[in-house]
């Protein structure tokens, strides 16, 4: 099975490395860098990458201005954001593999909604990877009822209106903001509250949480523990590839690969890495109309071979640890 998808993968992703060096002239400029020749067969491991920063300095599109849809921003944590742009096409087929991963390692129900944020305000042209996020999840929700109302007050009595009828509830956030609300805003609640039928997406925001010290594991813990929430996913995923989202397997806490996705790690010296920490490289089907379909993340990550887990994937599996140090990372953009 793993050998099938290599090959399959392996053609696509050629195929979009030529198609993107064929329509973008920064792109086919960095790839001319590596003296890459589009008639010569490469392995997966060998296809030139480029680092996500990239996508903070140059306005990289394999699509001509006019066509241009939509404009994602990533977070900007560092000062500076990455720009994706999106034609109507690759927009759509972002949605309709979303859906598919959502359905598959999350939910095929729709079920109400509470989001821990603020009804984002979407123009339809350009917002930011927090606001791409809610909106995209969204769409796997009914009677969406958010944290933060219309006038900026705290609303939670929708939520706990919908757990004391028993009913089941999808709750979205970013790791950071559901940690502080059920630390802090659930904690001025005297009785304890049953949240079984509560499943509880998360994703990202691991930064801020850095000076707190919880692990993934002590995070879900203390949810189960204290609020019986039984069905905790958390997710990994890049504005720079949306849509290509690793979900992560509630059994054995690692993230999966899907058949549009690929990992490989590499060490300081870019060597393919297996059962080691290093840095991440994500591939991804998705990106037509931006060559993000192969960027080398600043992630720290780690391929997990030989996982023993009962629900017995198919796919490649593995865990991110955090960011690369900052000095790491500068000589990352070497490539």
């Amino acid at each position: 099975m793993k050998l099938q998808k290599q090959k399959s993968f392996y053609k696509e992703i050629f195929e979009l490395t030529i198609h993107h060096f064929n329509k973008s002239k920064i792109y086919r400029k960095i790839l001319n860098n590596f003296n890459f020749n589009k008639n010569k067969k490469y392995s997966i491991e060998r296809l030139p990458f480029i680092p996500v920063r990239f996508f903070k300095h140059i306005d990289l599109k394999s699509i001509e201005d006019k066509d241009v849809f939509k404009i994602l921003k990533s977070s900007g944590t560092s000062g500076q954001q990455s720009k994706i742009f999106l034609n109507t096409q690759n927009a759509i087929k972002q949605r309709i593999v979303l859906k598919e991963l959502f359905e598959r390692y999350v939910n095929k129900e729709r079920l109400p909604m509470f989001i821990l944020g603020q009804n984002p305000k979407n123009n339809g042209y350009s917002y930011d990877a927090k606001t791409a996020a809610i909106l995209g999840f969204s769409m796997f929700g009914k009677n969406h009822q958010y944290f933060i109302d219309e006038n900026n007050e705290e609303n939670i009595e929708s939520f706990l209106s919908q757990i004391k009828l028993k009913n089941k509830v999808l709750m979205f956030g970013f790791t950071s903001e559901v940690y502080s609300f059920f630390s802090k805003t659930l904690k001025n609640y005297k009785k304890k509250i049953d949240l079984s039928n509560v499943t509880l997406l998360h994703g990202g925001g691991w930064k801020k949480l850095e000076e707190t010290k919880i692990s993934n594991y002590e995070f879900k813990k203390n949810l189960r523990t204290n609020f019986n929430i039984k069905k905790i996913i958390n997710y990994y995923g890049l504005v720079e590839q949306i849509g290509s989202i690793f979900f992560e397997c509630p059994k054995c806490n690692l993230f999966i690969c899907s058949k549009y996705s690929d990992i490989i790690i590499r060490d300081k010296d870019f060597n393919v890495l297996t059962n080691k920490k290093g840095m991440v490289q994500l591939l991804s089907l998705l990106p037509t109309s931006y060559p993000g379909h192969n960027i080398l993340t600043e992630d720290i990550g780690e391929v997990v071979s030989n996982v023993n887990c009962e629900k017995k994937h198919k796919e490649k599996m593995f865990r991110i640890f955090g960011r690369i140090e900052k000095s790491e990372i500068r000589g990352c953009s070497n490539v």
